[in-house]
């Protein structure tokens, strides 16, 4: 929990909060390893030969010149499938399917839209498997391994629940930064987001619930963000990150955090001594433990005690098993509206997957969530999970000595683990090493959100030489409103619940983690396979207009915020959803060269 959130609204919504992960940098370079692994090239992984996707010729790599791949459109139809194998330009980076080569070598010329159609669709439904992952398996896992380090709110709020909440913009920035001709995604995605959430967002909730803002954590909040983002402009203007930049960025989200706790243990400081000074028996004078109780004990009911059977029966293991794959509350599916149910059919193969793929702890059970026969099947589908998710399945495809697979060692190992936790663990009692669950789930969830998000990044790519789009204006509408729908309808409904100033803090403290982060270990993992900067190339004059417009709201809310004693009203958030239409206006009419800069 923040400062901000001891301020302003107590503890009631965040009480399930986890409390925080005191080693965020040993879980950051855990990942930081495991992607490298995913991108690096060379002699110490298999040929790139064996991944699944399809491969171009040696020949036509090297010896065919690297033309803009939307020049493609402009072929005839004939000529456009050898434009896009022969052409580097056309290459994905990553992923199982050719997009590119989908759309003009397997579907004729005169059925393009609908592979654009399908296309359109299979984003949709890739966006949505980046929100059940990062909310069902990732958060929760998360959430579980901050319990069981048992460390403070502050901390995991700014951190773990940071990482959680902005899973799909990391690992998209990340995807994006491994190509060069995909870096304008990530910018865009990530400026594109910060305009959304601190106008529409910001907007929304002042409009929905009018409120006074906690005045020095939004203050110490936004001006953070705002260094944040002239950083990141710096690099924009000089057109590279070096190895010292990306580690500045990092470092400089260290100094947040630091600051981010040390405000908060000034400010529970001031309020123990305010305890010490107050008249005993004050009833709005708690402690912070007391507070933390009374939370608790507000949203400790379990409304599922009533639907308990009166007389206790032992449940089989198949049954468990059964149980614990069932995506789906029969109870819960016949009390809800028909678009929710028509939304939840559309998730019930994806949830199944999840299920199946990745373990899930939850330390609010009692039991933890310890299902033993699934568990155990876990030890044996999961890390194989993993080993074909590696480059692609490049690694889980590699044969040992040329005679022995690595996902048939990964098989029999964990056939092996798998039994003998079967016969040492009983269903009702989970075993002491439970919690490790957190962490496989942890790196499983990871690694599918990490999987989507590189399928969206090549989709998006591939929808804009279609339509010949830049990157950045994919990153800044599709990719940046894909990443924030997640917050844009949870931040919103927490005001329309009554805490608005949490939801209006959340505006910002995530986005200067998602932009630092992004940007400085996007780089870092890329100047790590022998780059010695990460050159960046803007999309013109739109880039610009980007960032312009984030640094312009965020001026705005700096000054007009403070001006209405942090009294925020509708027609402040009128004011912010203005700004963000006459942005998008801008954009897109920069984009189709309505706006543009006059050559001399």
């Amino acid at each position: 929990m923040t400062e901000g959130d001891a301020e302003s609204e107590g503890q009631a919504p965040w009480a399930l909060v986890a409390r925080g992960l005191l080693n965020l940098y040993w879980v950051l370079s855990w990942l930081c390893v495991l992607l490298m692994v995913d991108t690096v090239s060379g002699a110490g992984g298999p040929s790139a030969g064996t991944r699944i996707s399809s491969q171009f010729p040696a020949s036509g790599v090297n010896q065919s010149p690297v033309v803009d791949c939307r020049e493609v459109c402009g072929l005839n139809a004939s000529n456009r499938c050898d434009f896009v194998r022969s052409n580097p330009d056309c290459r994905s980076e990553g992923g199982y399917l050719d997009y590119l080569e989908g759309i003009f070598c397997h579907f004729p010329p005169d059925l393009l839209p609908l592979a654009v159609t399908l296309y359109a669709f299979w984003l949709l439904y890739l966006f949505l498997i980046l929100g059940v992952t990062a909310a069902k398996f990732f958060c929760p896992n998360l959430s579980a391994i901050s319990t069981t380090l048992k460390l403070s709110h502050n901390v995991a709020g700014v951190t773990f629940l940071a990482f959680g909440n902005g899973a799909p913009d990391i690992f998209s920035a990340l995807v994006a930064f491994s190509g060069p001709r995909t870096a304008g995604l990530a910018f865009g995605a990530l400026f594109g987001a910060g305009v959304l959430v601190t106008t529409v967002v910001a907007g929304g909730i002042a409009i929905l619930h009018p409120f006074t803002a906690a005045s020095r954590p939004f203050l110490r909040d936004i001006i953070f963000y705002m260094v944040a983002v002239f950083l990141i402009f710096t690099a924009l203007y000089r057109g590279r990150v070096t190895l010292a930049w990306a580690l500045g960025y990092l470092g400089f989200y260290v100094f947040y955090v630091v600051t981010v706790v040390l405000c908060t243990w000034i400010y529970q400081w001031q309020r123990r001594r305010s305890l010490v000074y107050s008249v005993p028996g004050t009833p709005e004078m708690l402690s912070g433990s007391e507070e933390d109780r009374v939370s608790s004990n507000t949203n400790s009911y379990d409304y599922g005690e009533e639907y308990r059977p009166l007389l206790f029966y032992q449940e089989t293991t198949a049954q468990i098993l059964l149980q614990a794959l069932n995506p789906l509350n029969y109870r819960k599916w016949r009390t809800k509206p028909v678009y929710w149910r028509a939304l939840k059919a559309f998730k019930l193969p994806v949830e199944f997957l999840l299920l199946l793929t990745v373990p899930v702890m939850d330390p609010d059970k009692e039991d933890g969530n310890w299902k033993r026969p699934l568990n155990c099947l876990h030890l044996v589908i999961s890390p194989l999970f993993l080993v074909l998710t590696l480059q692609s399945g490049a690694y889980g495809v590699y044969e040992i000595g040329g005679l022995f697979p690595v996902w048939a060692v990964v098989v029999i190992a964990g056939t092996a683990l798998a039994a003998v936790t079967f016969f040492a663990t009983s269903n009702s009692e989970p075993p002491r090493l439970h919690w490790l669950f957190a962490f496989l789930g942890f790196l499983t969830s990871a690694l599918w959100i990490n999987a989507a998000a590189t399928e969206v990044v090549n989709i998006l790519r591939s929808l804009g030489v279609v339509f010949r789009l830049s990157n950045t204006v994919l990153g800044l509408t599709l990719l940046a409103w894909g990443n924030s729908i997640g917050d844009v309808f949870s931040d919103l409904t927490l005001a329309r619940q009554g805490y608005p100033r949490m939801a209006f803090s959340a505006c910002f403290g995530g986005l200067t983690f998602n932009i630092l982060v992004g940007v400085g270990l996007g780089c870092l993992l890329q100047i790590s396979r022998g780059h010695v900067a990460v050159e960046l190339e803007p999309d013109g004059l739109l880039v610009w207009v980007l960032a312009g417009t984030l640094g312009l709201s965020l001026v705005c809310s700096l000054v007009s915020v403070p001006l209405q004693c942090f009294q925020l009203n509708r027609v402040y958030g009128c004011c912010l959803l203005l700004l963000y239409l006459t942005f998008l206006l801008v954009a897109l009419l920069t984009e189709f060269g309505v706006i543009h800069l006059k050559t001399v």
